[in-house]
């Protein structure tokens, strides 16, 4: 499947960058090159996720506390929103209204 990566998400990966960033320096890099991986498994594995919230699967990252938030349309996997885990829930519900 191809993945067509959206402006929210893009925007929650800048914003974990500078998060992390902040931190460590090479700490962001770090970080978007896991999510990357995380977010480049969806073209085999999109749509065995679970769907918590709505028609949105969720696939949690691997070494990050962060939930990958996607829909598949017309055979593409798109990435919504890349939210914190450890955000207020009602946030995270929020926040994806505005996928």
């Amino acid at each position: 499947m191809k993945i067509q990566i959206l402006d929210l998400a893009k925007a929650d990966l800048i914003e974990g960058y500078h998060f992390y960033e902040e931190r460590e320096a090479g700490l962001g890099d770090y970080f978007l090159n896991n999510l990357y991986t995380d977010i480049d498994s969806l073209a085999l594995f999109g749509g065995l996720h679970s769907k918590p919230y709505r028609h949105y699967h969720r696939a949690l990252s691997k070494r990050f506390p962060f939930a990958i938030f996607y829909t598949i349309e017309h055979g593409i996997v798109k990435v919504r929103a890349i939210v914190d885990c450890r955000r207020n829930p009602s946030w995270i519900r929020k926040h994806l209204s505005g996928a």
